[in-house]
């Protein structure tokens, strides 16, 4: 596999992966930024790619260890190659498996965050990427969204925090999963530019809480000069993307 050598996080996290097929952009950097971990804490990267969002998450919080369970192998093992030349190895695990039978590692109930960047389109949509590698990661396969949000609250602690990253379009989906399993549910969607519809929304909730749920301003990506804004800029650079005060 041809791979390239980036760097994000304003060049905090060096980054090879795959010159052809998936390739991360700045989701995985906001949902990683949208985790509010402290030092001590463990997580979860449920589809962790080639593990930027769990570098991404390290990198602003050095003291949390992290996890990361990726289904396609070629991806798992440049993940775990990632992680060593970002100089991550002692805190941070690369298991290659599905979320549907997940490794014996991943113990249940157990992270204190786990957050995941699940495939944008169910299997039922046309379009679908030529590349296998790229498909399997924006399309549904045998798990759909409803399989992704068992999977994060399988794992995550009572109280601990599940947070995606998703289509605007699939929003009441995510909610119909965490109905009743979660609470101090938080939206907060991205804009592309002012004045424009949504089609991004981060939801972190909380596991075993029944608190209400809130809707946020959000995040505005780009000015009208195709720049990214003064918040997005930061939260792409480190900065936390704080969903509650």
């Amino acid at each position: 596999m041809e791979t390239t050598e980036d760097h994000i996080l304003d060049g905090q996290v060096t980054l090879n992966q795959p010159k052809d097929g998936y390739r991360a952009a700045i989701d995985p950097v906001l949902l990683a930024a949208a985790v509010r971990a402290e030092a001590g804490d463990n997580a979860l990267d449920l589809g962790c790619g080639v593990g930027a969002a769990m570098l991404c998450l390290g990198a602003r919080i050095e003291g949390v260890k992290l996890d990361g369970l990726e289904l396609q192998p070629p991806l798992a093992e440049l993940a775990r190659a990632n992680v060593e030349a970002n100089g991550c190895a002692d805190r941070m695990r690369v298991f290659q498996g599905d979320i549907l039978s997940p490794p014996a590692e991943l113990e249940v109930d157990s992270y204190a965050h786990v957050f995941a960047n699940p495939p944008y389109m169910s299997g039922d949509r046309g379009n679908h990427p030529p590349n296998e590698s790229k498909k399997i990661a924006h399309v549904e396969t045998d798990a759909d969204l409803e399989d992704w949000v068992d999977a994060a609250l399988k794992f995550c602690r009572p109280k601990g925090s599940v947070t995606f990253i998703q289509r605007a379009d699939r929003l009441a989906e995510l909610l119909i999963g965490l109905e009743g399993r979660a609470g101090e549910i938080t939206v907060f969607p991205l804009w592309p530019k002012e004045e424009e519809n949504s089609h991004r929304v981060i939801v972190r909730a909380r596991k075993g809480l029944k608190s209400p749920m809130h809707l946020m301003n959000g995040l505005t990506l780009h000015n009208d000069d195709g720049r990214y804004t003064d918040r997005a800029d930061a939260a792409l650079k480190g900065g936390e993307l704080r969903l509650r005060v």
